[in-house]
């Protein structure tokens, strides 16, 4: 027996010496003295151990990637030894886990596309919590000992259940695997500051192993890693200038690999260079960089966005778009701008211009949601009929699976579906789709009439044939659209950017075609820029005075066709001299409003939001915003209708307000600096984030009115869908927050930190290269040293698992013993009521009569 709270048998002398002094208590009785040894003792809580009739054993299988040969070759025989050896009242439960767990007996989903993590940890807290009460129990897990993350609090957990951990490791050699073993780069820089790039090299024995430094895509240094007792090392300088986020590669070509997963390592370095404002521009000298330089900002100058990504926002304060059309932006980066002003606090500008707003193809683009004025024409007040031509690609390709349950080929329809719902009743439209020939879906036609029975036939197109053929798709679009007599005429052509046929170069004659019937091309391309046909997609288009998408991602490709359809059908820049009128609106960016210059020489047509505080608008018939602005989450985001260079902007350059409009509505955008006081860090140790959030008194009060929210937004090369999701934080302390939260490989991450309307915002990160192939060896002796502590051992003879010493299993006996106190104190009660003693009579003499 044992006792689970001994300090109470510390009454005992006590008591004996309270019945010596003071036999008024009477803890002589018999009955009170076993009422009272009986509390102390249950007070004490007695234990009695207990032997089990049986052992369960947990297995934990490993399913990762990193161990799914040796598992498929070893599993069954494993399995087969313990069902063996196992004696009658044992039982054996499976585990199978891999980036999440489950119970196998159970048939639980487990580890659909989670295979590249091996969490021990959490399959080890998961069992935790299936093990059955009263019954003695082991786990045993059967993996390469290599996890993805540190155990952490696990072990703990391991060490206060009193469960043996043991573990058996799957036989499998790492020899002939050359690995980069770690890329190392310092999270944030100054401008200009020279830095280490280093890396390791790890592999079994002595070799030269070539290496390459990838930076921001391109091939910075390479060179031969000496490789000797299994370790190489490489140290480079380097240094950065203007701002935002550098992505570096390390990457290792040996000659002969065993696991080719873990040959490169990647890294973020962000560029500190103050507050800095991004202008996007369509001119070269704009004027808008030196205005903007004034306000001691540093101003990035973009006049080629094709380089442009996300990792560009870091550190930045706002992004002006400067009558850019929505085409030449990469998607990712118009995806990043939503996260970058909900929840990093960045500020968003649009000026207008006829490359701008949904002349510029903005509209259903990740822009769109934004802006504070709407970008689509309302129907009535189009002044001219537009002829849409569609050519969509239908071959083979097209019928794979995009998600959903639906093929590239759905995706396509909808998005010509799409574009017919946009176009005005006395619109007319046609579409063919084109294989090895063009196949008429929908003769031109009005659409006012005919609108559902088109869209309708549209969705019904089906994938077959062979790759498109686009002198033919050109002519059969051509066609159609000579039917049309006046108005616009425009063609949008759906290609594969990886199969689409030409024949010499008789698809440029048929676009030449176009152009001369005053037809316009714009090219939707499914693939990217690196595609096999893609130079004669961007060719055609070019050729064709239209626009060029390119674009891996179907699931995108309804915006695309509502992009390009609203900028030729449902969008209007008026060219020619409007009057304007001031608007309360100014107040709630400055105190002071200025003198309005009087016209504008040319401006977007657009409509105020809800919601929405408009400045400055037009006199005509429509009334129309000119400057607009509005929160968006913690961000701030203005639309200026009217061009501020270039062509058109004539009056607004001479009007004497100018720079300091520019410059108070740039600072406004910026937002105001974070008070002191307050800090934020991020890590990364494997693939797990962690974040450290830190404040001193002067925040307590904030911070108790507005508790921090985090969130995390994930996107990857391959698509520009930006995946956003919250963040739970711990409190560790006063002034002390955590937060954790598992990184994919492969995906850039950024992340921010809301207190009320203070932005914290962090990144890019992203994982330094597979930790399922990294072979950590730390994580092996942290196993082992979890499995000694726990009182389990490598197990080498599966069988001898049974034979293993069982756990102590305790039970307490508390309750039978406060049990029985009560019926003796009730008894007690009894009895010294009616007088009665449980002591044997004695005589007493007495006393002699003086």
């Amino acid at each position: 027996m044992t006792f689970g709270a001994p300090e109470w048998l510390f009454l005992f002398p006590a008591l004996i010496i309270a019945g010596w002094r003071w036999r008024g208590l009477r803890l002589h009785e018999p009955l009170r003295a076993a009422g009272l040894v009986t509390l102390i003792m249950a007070l004490a809580d007695p234990r009695l151990r207990l032997a089990s009739a049986g052992l369960d054993l947990w297995v934990l299988a490993d399913r990762s990637d990193s161990t799914a040969a040796a598992m498929a070759s070893q599993s069954r025989e494993i399995e087969a030894i313990l069902e063996r050896s196992r004696g009658r009242h044992d039982r054996i439960f499976h585990v199978d886990f891999a980036g999440e767990a489950g119970r196998r007996d159970r048939g639980d989903p487990v580890f659909e596309g989670m295979s590249s993590q091996t969490r021990t940890g959490l399959a080890l807290e998961y069992t935790l919590g299936e093990l059955a009460v009263g019954r003695a129990a082991r786990v045993l897990v059967v993996t390469d000992g290599y996890a993805t993350e540190p155990l952490g609090g696990t072990a703990e957990k391991i060490l206060r259940s009193r469960v043996p951990l043991d573990f058996r490791l799957l036989t499998q050699s790492i020899a002939g695997d050359w690995r980069v073993a770690g890329l190392a780069v310092p999270p944030r820089v100054l401008a200009g500051e020279s830095f280490l790039v280093e890396f390791t090299v790890a592999g079994q024995g002595d070799a030269d192993v070539p290496w390459e430094v990838v930076r921001g895509g391109r091939v910075a240094a390479s060179g031969t890693a000496a490789v000797r007792g299994g370790i190489g090392r490489v140290r480079l300088t380097d240094r950065l200038g203007g701002g935002g986020a550098m992505r570096y590669e390390a990457r290792i070509n040996p000659p002969a690999d065993a696991h080719p997963e873990n040959n490169v390592a990647a890294g973020w370095v962000e560029v500190a260079s103050g507050p800095r404002i991004v202008l996007v521009t369509n001119y070269p000298d704009d004027p808008l960089a030196s205005l903007l330089g004034a306000q001691g900002l540093a101003v990035e100058l973009v006049t080629e966005p094709g380089g442009l990504g996300a990792a560009r926002l870091s550190g930045a304060r706002a992004v002006v778009l400067n009558n850019v059309a929505a085409h030449r932006l990469p998607r990712d980066f118009m995806a990043g701008l939503d996260y970058f002003v909900r929840e990093q606090g960045g500020g968003l500008l649009m000026v207008g211009g006829e490359n701008s707003f949904g002349a510029g193809g903005y509209f259903s683009s990740p822009v769109d949601a934004l802006l504070p004025v709407s970008l689509e024409l309302k129907k009535e007040q189009r002044k001219i009929a537009t002829a849409l031509a569609i050519a969509m690609d239908r071959s083979g390709s097209m019928s794979m699976g995009a998600g959903a349950g639906l093929t590239k080929m759905d995706l396509a329809n909808s998005g010509a579906a799409r574009a017919v719902e946009l176009l005005g009743d006395l619109d007319a439209v046609s579409v063919h789709a084109v294989d090895t020939e063009p196949h008429e879906v929908v003769a031109l036609a009005q659409v006012g009439p005919n609108r559902n029975q088109i869209t309708e036939t549209v969705r019904r197109v089906v994938s077959s044939g062979g790759g498109i053929v686009l002198h033919q798709a050109l002519r059969a679009a051509l066609k159609e659209l000579k039917k049309a007599k006046t108005g616009t005429r425009h063609l949008i052509l759906f290609a594969d950017a990886n199969d689409s046929r030409q024949q010499l170069n008789d698809y440029l004659d048929a676009v030449d075609e176009l152009r001369a019937a005053d037809a316009t091309v714009s090219v939707i391309g499914m693939g990217t820029e690196t595609d096999r046909d893609a130079e004669i997609l961007k060719e055609v288009a070019q050729r064709g005075g239209g626009r060029m998408f390119f674009s891996a991602d179907a699931t995108e490709l309804p915006a695309i066709f509502a992009q390009e359809t609203v900028s030729i059908a449902r969008s209007a820049f008026i060219k020619e001299p409007t009057g304007t009128q001031g608007l309360p609106g100014w107040s709630e960016i400055a105190a002071r409003a200025p003198s309005w210059l009087p016209a504008v020489d040319g401006y977007n047509l657009s409509y105020l939001k809800e919601g929405a505080t408009v400045s400055l608008a037009t006199t005509d018939d429509y009334t129309a915003p000119l400057v607009a602005t509005w929160q968006r989450g913690v961000g701030r985001v203005a639309a200026v209708s009217f061009p501020l260079g270039g062509e058109f902007s004539e009056r607004i350059r001479a009007w004497a307000g100018y720079g300091d409009f520019v410059q108070t509505l740039s600072r406004w955008l910026a937002g105001d600096d974070v008070p002191p006081g307050i800090a934020l860090r991020a890590e990364i140790e494997g693939e797990r984030l962690t974040m450290e959030l830190l404040y001193d008194e002067n925040w307590n009060a904030r911070v108790a009115q507005t508790p921090p929210v985090a969130s995390l937004a994930e996107s990857s090369g391959t698509s520009s869908a930006v995946t956003v999701h919250p963040l739970v934080w711990e409190k560790i302390e006063p002034g002390h927050f955590r937060g954790s939260a598992e990184l994919a490989v492969g995906r850039m991450a950024r992340g921010a930190v809301r207190i009320g309307s203070v932005a914290l915002p962090f990144g890019p990160v992203a994982v330094a290269g597979s930790a399922e192939w990294s072979f950590d060896s730390a994580r092996l002796a942290e196993l082992r040293q979890l499995s000694v502590r726990s009182g389990g051992e490598e197990r080498l003879d599966l069988a001898q698992v049974w034979r293993a010493p069982r756990p102590v299993s305790w039970r307490s006996i508390r309750a039978w013993a406060l049990g029985f106190w009560a019926v003796v104190f009730v008894a007690d009660a009894a009895l010294t009521g009616l007088g009665i003693s449980l002591l044997p009579s004695r005589k007493r003499a007495l006393p002699a009569a003086l």
